[in-house]
């Protein structure tokens, strides 16, 4: 997969042009919000020096900015209105990201978010006493180890940016994919997997807000279906990669 790249352009915008300016890149934002080579886009304005703007664009890749967008039907009416201030510029570049990057704690995690170790906890206790009672999963885990559940909570919890216990304890991300292999995992039986543990969500008293539930939607379906690959007669071990890290709105940055 292809890194994303983020371009920084940077502008003096004298005080008597300003109001222009924004008005401008308001409406060139609608190519940039049409572009499927854009992830993301951010105008900032400088609080020590009002004439100083940097606008912010994160591509889906270097090429496909130059290449594919540049050379889209979006590129001319973004252009028409942002060419008057080409000469404006004084830096415009890309950047590639590195390693480091993350979330301050103004921001907290979803693993706070939900109640910590012990919210994570209850989950797993409500889930797989659900799962053993259910005519469709049942069979998947005939042979649970009893440290199974808690052996998840572990893995819940680190996912959703708690302590890195399942790291330290049990292995990493390779280590959960190796305990599918050979399960022959249906789609059916995948389904009922996010449903029960949604179910289990209400019942163990995560929060129930619409930001939180999204998220944990989302790594369940992106987790379960992993899970129905690796289970396959076909699936191969994925490269050593750590535990994925879930955050409000965002996904690790590979796929399996």
């Amino acid at each position: 997969m292809t890194a994303q790249t983020v371009e920084y352009i940077r502008y003096r915008i004298p005080e008597q042009r300003s109001a222009q300016f924004l008005a401008a890149y308001t409406r060139a934002a609608r190519q940039l919000a049409a572009a499927p080579q854009c992830v993301a886009y951010e105008l900032a304005r400088c609080e020590e020096d009002p004439e100083s703007f940097v606008l912010r664009i994160t591509w889906t890749s270097t090429e496909a900015h130059l290449e594919g967008f540049r050379r889209s039907d979006l590129f001319p009416p973004f252009l028409a209105e942002i060419g008057p201030y080409v000469e404006d510029i004084e830096e415009m570049r890309h950047y590639e990201p590195t390693a480091v990057g993350g979330n301050g704690s103004a921001v907290p995690t979803l693993y706070d978010w939900a109640g910590g170790a012990e919210a994570f906890s209850r989950l797993t206790e409500v889930f797989y006493d659900k799962v053993l009672k259910d005519d469709l999963l049942a069979p998947l885990f005939a042979d649970l180890a009893p440290a199974h559940a808690a052996h998840v909570a572990l893995w819940l919890a680190e996912v959703f940016g708690g302590p890195a216990a399942y790291s330290e304890t049990q292995g990493g991300h390779g280590h959960m994919v190796a305990k599918h292999f050979g399960k022959h995992i249906t789609e059916p039986q995948r389904r009922r997997w996010v449903n029960l543990v949604q179910d289990a969500a209400d019942d163990a008293g995560l929060p129930a807000d619409a930001e939180f539930r999204s998220a944990f939607v989302a790594y369940v379906e992106w987790g379960t279906r992993l899970a129905v690959y690796f289970s396959g007669p076909d699936a191969q071990p994925p490269a050593e990669q750590p535990v994925p890290r879930w955050s409000w709105g965002s996904m690790p940055p590979y796929q399996g």
